[in-house]
Order: C-alpha cells, then sequence, then structure tokens
C-alpha cells in the first residue's frame, strides 16, 4: 500500500496525505480505498496501539463524522460521511483488538495464515487430545442421564482452553511491541503467524466445547 501518494482535496485543491479532513480548509474527504486503518484514526502506523487513546480518538472522530451534519452538505460530503463512519467503524474494531489487530499487521506485511490453518499445531497437540478426550468423557456422562458431571467437566475445559488463549494474547502482544517499525525479522513474522494460528484453532475448539455445554444443557 502506498500510504505516501498525496490525494487532493475536492474543494480547495490542496494536495495532502490522506486524511478524513484536509488540512488546509477542513473539509470531509474521500479516503482512498488502499489506506490504511491506522490513517484511518489518525494514528502512526506502529502495531503498538494504546486502547484508551484509540478510543478517544474514535468517539471524537465518530462526532465529526455523523451524517446528520452533513445532510444539507454537498453530495462528495454526505457520501465521505457515511463511506468514512463505516471505514472508522471496522477500524476501530479491528485495531482495538490484539487478535485482530495481529492479523490486520499480518496482512499489512503481505502474509497471511494459510489454507492449512485448521491443522493442529504442534505446540497445542497435547492439549487437544487432553480435550478431546473430556469432550469424549462429557457425552457419555450425558448420554448416562449424568448432566452435572458432563456440565462440570465441559466447565473445566473450557476454563483450561481459556487460559491458554489468554497466555496466547500476551505472547501476541509481547511479539507486536518488538516490531518498531513496518518490517520485522524472519523470525519475528513466524512467530506471529505461529501464535494467530494457535489462537485461531483454540477458539474453533473453545466452539466445540460451547456446542457441546449447550447440547448437555438442552439435553
Amino acid at each position: 500500500m502506498d500510504q505516501t501518494a498525496p490525494v487532493r482535496c475536492w474543494r480547495c485543491d490542496d494536495a495532502h496525505p490522506a486524511s478524513l479532513f484536509c488540512p488546509r480548509c477542513q473539509a470531509l474527504q474521500q479516503l482512498p480505498p488502499q489506506v490504511d486503518y491506522f490513517t484511518v484514526v489518525g494514528l502512526p502506523r506502529n502495531p503498538v496501539v494504546d486502547e484508551a487513546a484509540l478510543t478517544l480518538r474514535y468517539y471524537d472522530l465518530s462526532r465529526r463524522l455523523h451524517p446528520d451534519l452533513y445532510h444539507t452538505g454537498t453530495a462528495e460530503e454526505k457520501e465521505a460521511s457515511l463511506q468514512n463512519t463505516a471505514l472508522l467503524n471496522r477500524a476501530y474494531r479491528t485495531l482495538r483488538d490484539v487478535v485482530q489487530r495481529g492479523q490486520y499487521w499480518l496482512e499489512l506485511q503481505g502474509e497471511q495464515l494459510g489454507r492449512d490453518n485448521n491443522r493442529v499445531p504442534s505446540a497445542l497437540a497435547a492439549l487437544v487430545f487432553e480435550v478431546q478426550e473430556k469432550l469424549a468423557e462429557a457425552r457419555d456422562n450425558r448420554a448416562e442421564g449424568n448432566g452435572d458431571a458432563a456440565g462440570a467437566e465441559l466447565a473445566t475445559i473450557r476454563a483450561e482452553v481459556h487460559a491458554q488463549v489468554e497466555r496466547l494474547r500476551t505472547t501476541l502482544a509481547n511479539n507486536l511491541t518488538q516490531w518498531g517499525d513496518e518490517k520485522g525479522t524472519p523470525a519475528l513474522l513466524q512467530q506471529l503467524k505461529t501464535c494467530l494460528s494457535e489462537i485461531a484453532y483454540l477458539r474453533t475448539l473453545l466452539r466445540d466445547v460451547d456446542k457441546e455445554s449447550e447440547a448437555s444443557w438442552n439435553g
């Protein structure tokens, strides 16, 4: 993505870096399609984000972009208000969560998790095997009419998997602090991909546990 190419204000024709408002006349701008989410919220392009500052920035921009402010404006302003509001919402949802931010940062590096992300990560093999065994035990308890035992077993499983997700979120946050600029080392990039893959797989595992819990309650 070329973040340095200037854009021109539709009102004053001033050339400036992509931004929601023209620095010269403050007219609302239509952002180019390739703009990144950091530019949208007006923060440096860095994977370490101050979530409190991000939230304050989001609410301030939401008020300034609200379509009600432009209902008597030009066609350019009305369209920019709607498009930029939707873009701002997507940017905020992505950047405020460390996992979504990590995934987005990976995309900015021109990388992705890959189609084989449904394979069990080697570091999680023992945990996955244990969880599958416990799920089978919970199903047996439910089939025998012992719903309380099944429910307790599933609660224990969920807590264990959730704790592992939280540990990985911490690892992910630490990884993102090491980038410093837009490019990282190959080892740092691989760690980012591995961490995101493991989180994604554990979230799938949590959905399996929740599905079994729902069946136990309904049963």
